[in-house]
């Protein structure tokens, strides 16, 4: 019997019935499963209904905007998706939403009247707001936004699960709005929010509070509806303020705590006069998305030591006993010391403690934080009357909660595990905003670490509606002559321009992730600032050479993080001009604007050029020699002469002792670069090695995350520089990405992978290798094995895609497909290949 097609996971907006979005046209898409072979869709229709019917449309297509005349304010709309497939059946979706905001808001924003100083906390505010109904409504919808971060409770239960909404925004120019169903009974109702400082009035780096505002702020509305009538409480003048037994709650330096305290100094709440346009979130809110156990309790003098086996980020829910008065203090760390002792040097200013003041309760109580995270994998804990048992302490793991979209393994343990700490290290820097670490003083949006890591974070993740509001942050944050900063949102800690590999994220992560969904918005959405950002490349170079000797302005960080082989910033700057220039001239050429993809292309020649002409010489070489330079050279396609570049790269590594001496710019594309220079085995030294400076090396040493610099601790240094020194630092763990392309096989042939590349390379000691990838049509499975001189090579193809599989070997045989040179075409469905090696 023939398999049926069946229609999931429909979206809009990229997000599963979304509630109050503000989008007039939203993007609506499906997916097709069935393994059938050569499945695929022939028609589509779209009905939403009494609103807009696509009709009978005669493509593959299953990503469409909306038709329709926009919904009103708070209004629902309810659509499905009818298909009909190469067979002539049909399959019909089940229905799915979306909801309109509330348009033009009626509320005040508010908030306590206390606040600190720049390096003083204040006690967290509780606004409170007591309503009656008279009778039970038909409706009842929250929207609410922050500056800080909030909690919303009705009648004491909370509302929602969201943990530091509405996260961090370029303040000045857009925060968001959340939106939440509510089930309200007749009766009187307390409706109140708990604020923390968050980002806009806490701590966000090393230069203390208040580097956006004084004090957090909330700005609310709940309607109601009792049949054909409608109802508003908004947040005004007629809310209290409470301060009670939260005492401070910060980012970085973490929650106080005191349980013996209620509600006291109850007073009127302090409006605030802003004009800030607000937004729906369109992005994946931030929440606790996975609980985990201590492996191991110690004691230590009068503290416990709590191993929870796993460097992540989030905090610690504790049950205790205590006597009224008695304090816990909870200290968070990555690593231990020589002594065994919870490592805190490298946390810098940020204390990362938690205190928690007990009230006393005979049955015990529990603590958890709501305000801050931490970035830890140990934790000390002081105060406790009595030994905890494992069940007592549990790690609450947060990020932002997008879907999980992939999985690696192979038959290297390390390897494997090296894969694991790549996946951690992404979620625990994933919290709304792609950051560089979630330990020390800076937790920040840096832009080199995010272009380095997008691809890798797209096969792990389903990250495109996170990327597109990183995108709309770096917008935000261009500077007026189309500089792109280091930081987004930008704290103004580092200046205004990013320098090379860092400003030039605005042309990168949009166009991979444009690459990984098909989905060309992102691209719309970034034009503007890319064309901008091409401006300020064209004006601030001199002959086609970016940073040069007579540019006097910031070069930029370099290859960050090297092992003693500076690359020239003029080197980095020119190249990735040239890179920069060719992701914007394809962007304009996807999204139609002729004009500029002529412009950008113009621009990438003159970039080109100008490195060949500086930098190369007559015998390929490219000065000075350093792997980076090779590296950009190559993978930019600078180069004439590609042969004497790669076997001057593998000189170099070889020379090292199959080392590798890049830092954060030029490690993304060392393994990349030398599989299509036909040296892969020197690529699969490189991942095997397992001496430092190596991916390896940390995973020898028990980490379970990336490292910030390949030797942050070693046998005989110690730890190095606390200055700067992560244990938690995905940058690193770009070589994610090629796992995936080129050890287990699959890349996108076209994007969004309606077209997939498939050539996996078999090298090193591994005998075999799986991955899986959820991509826009469906999901993709990899798994091939090296056994006896035999390639066996299983691979899944979702519905509608076409899979170029390249069978390493010879006399490749698969059944139902033919062979070409050793690649097949496949259709969709399951299919197994067999090789001799």
């Amino acid at each position: 019997m023939t398999e049926p097609t069946t229609i999931e996971r429909l979206r809009c907006e990229r997000l599963a019935n979304p509630l109050g979005m503000d989008v007039a046209a939203p993007r609506l898409s499906w997916r097709l499963s069935t393994e059938r072979k050569g499945a695929r869709q022939v028609a589509y229709r779209v009905t939403v209904q009494d609103r807009w019917d696509s009709g009978w449309v005669e493509n593959d297509a299953q990503l469409v905007v909306y038709g329709g005349e926009p919904i009103a304010p708070h209004e629902t709309a309810v659509w499905n998706v009818e298909v009909r497939d190469e067979t002539g059946a049909t399959a019909t979706s089940e229905e799915a939403t979306w909801s309109r905001g509330p348009g033009e808001w009626q509320s005040e924003w508010i908030g306590g009247p206390l606040f600190g100083g720049p390096r003083t906390a204040s006690p967290t505010p509780e606004l409170i707001r007591g309503f009656r109904l008279d009778e039970k409504p038909t409706r009842a919808v929250l929207y609410a936004t922050g500056l800080g971060v909030y909690r919303a409770k009705m009648d004491g239960e909370r509302v929602g699960d969201h943990e530091l909404a509405p996260g961090w925004t370029v303040y000045s120019k857009r925060v968001r709005y959340q939106a939440f169903e509510l089930d309200l009974a007749e009766g009187d109702h307390e409706w109140t929010f708990e604020l923390g400082d968050g980002w806009y009035a806490g701590h966000v780096e090393w230069r203390g509070r208040h580097l956006y505002g004084d004090r957090p702020l909330v700005k609310a509305e709940l309607h109601l509806w009792f049949g054909d009538r409608h109802e508003v409480i908004p947040t005004d003048g007629a809310w209290d303020a409470a301060y009670g037994p939260s005492l401070q709650a910060d980012l970085i330096m973490g929650e106080h705590v005191d349980a013996r305290r209620g509600r006291e100094a109850i007073v009127p709440v302090r409006p605030a006069a802003l004009d800030i346009p607000i937004v729906h979130q369109g992005n994946e809110p931030i929440r606790a998305v996975q609980e985990i156990k201590p492996i191991s309790i110690v004691r230590k003098g009068g503290e416990w030591l709590i191993d929870l086996g796993q460097n992540m980020v989030g905090w610690v829910r504790v049950n205790a006993k205590g006597q009224a008065g008695k304090t816990l203090r909870l200290r968070h760390g990555e690593i231990l010391d020589a002594k065994g002792d919870i490592y805190l040097a490298n946390l810098r200013t940020a204390e990362q403690i938690d205190y928690y003041t007990f009230r006393g309760d005979d049955e015990g109580e529990t603590f958890e934080p709501r305000f801050t995270f931490h970035g830890f994998r140990y934790v000390q804990i002081q105060g406790l009357a009595e030994e905890p048992t494992l069940e007592d302490i549990t790690g609450v793991v947060l990020h932002s909660d997008y879907e999980r979209a992939g999985d690696f393994k192979c038959s290297n343990e390390l390897v494997t595990q090296l894969q694991r700490n790549i996946e951690w290290g992404w979620w625990g820097n994933s919290l709304d905003v792609p950051t560089d670490c979630p330990q020390r003083d800076e937790r920040l949006g840096w832009t080199g670490d995010a272009q380095v890591f997008c691809r890798t974070a797209n096969f792990i993740s389903d990250a495109q509606a996170f990327w597109e509001k990183y995108v709309q942050d770096l917008s935000d944050e261009q500077g007026p002559e189309g500089q792109i900063p280091p930081t987004a949102p930008n704290t103004n800690a580092v200046g205004d321009d990013g320098g090379p590999a860092w400003a030039d994220v605005i042309a990168i992560v949009p166009w991979d992730t444009y690459e990984a969904t098909g989905d060309a918005q992102i691209l719309r959405a970034a034009l503007p600032a890319m064309e901008a950002y091409l401006g300020w490349l064209d004006t601030t170079s001199d002959d086609g050479i970016r940073c040069g000797p007579n540019y006097h302005k910031f070069k930029g960080f370099g290859d960050w993080l090297n092992i003693n082989a500076e690359t020239p910033q003029e080197i980095l700057g020119t190249a990735f001009a040239a890179f920069s220039a060719d992701r914007i001239a394809r962007s304009a050429a996807v999204v139609g604007d002729t004009e500029l993809e002529a412009k950008a292309r113009a621009s990438q020649e003159k970039f080109k050029l100008a490195f060949r002409k500086r930098y190369v010489t007559e015998d390929g070489l490219v000065m000075p020699g350093t792997q980076t330079a090779y590296l950009l050279g190559l993978h930019f396609d600078l180069l004439e002469d590609r042969g004497a570049a790669i076997d001057a790269l593998v000189t170099d590594i070889r020379q090292r002792g199959d080392r590798l001496s890049t830092g954060f710019v030029g490690s993304p594309y060392l393994n990349h670069v030398l599989t299509a220079g036909g040296r892969s085995d020197v690529a699969f030294d490189l991942l095997n090695q397992k001496q430092w400076p190596s991916w390896l090396y940390a995973v020898t040493q028990g980490a379970t995350t990336i490292w910030e610099r390949w030797d942050g601790w070693t046998h005989d240094r110690g730890f190095q520089d606390i200055g700067m020194n992560s244990f938690n630092h995905y940058a690193y763990g770009a070589i994610g990405d090629w796992l995936y392309r080129s050890v287990a096989g699959i890349a996108p042939g076209e994007p969004g992978y309606k077209r997939i590349e498939m050539k996996p390379q078999v090298g090193g000691d591994l005998t075999w290798a799986e991955a899986w990838h959820e991509s826009p049509y469906g999901r993709i499975e990899s798994s091939w094995r090296a056994d006896g001189g035999r390639f066996i090579w299983d691979i899944l193809v979702p519905p509608g895609v076409t899979a170029d599989a390249h069978v390493p070997g010879r006399d490749a045989v698969c059944e139902g497909a033919s062979e070409s040179e050793g690649r097949f075409e496949l259709t969709s469905g399951r299919w197994r290949i067999e090789s001799t090696l």
